[in-house]
């Protein structure tokens, strides 16, 4: 399962390992039991996570899956 979050903590990437600004954007992708990997916003680029949806006129990026 993948959920979007904002940091608002110490927070890193598990790919790249940078810190999360305060109130920057991640995905956390829940793997088989208790595992999970944070990525930054550049890391989900990569691994092609993210979309882009127009919403009310705007260009947005969302984790939600291309449909």
């Amino acid at each position: 399962m993948r959920r979007g979050c904002i940091a608002i903590d110490k927070v890193e990437c598990d790919e790249c390992h940078r810190p999360l600004k305060y109130g920057e954007r991640y995905l956390v992708v829940n793997g088989e039991g208790e595992e999970r990997q944070r990525l930054c916003i550049e890391c989900c680029k990569k691994h092609d996570y993210l979309s882009h949806t127009a919403e009310k006129g705007k260009q947005t990026i969302t984790f939600l899956p291309k449909e």
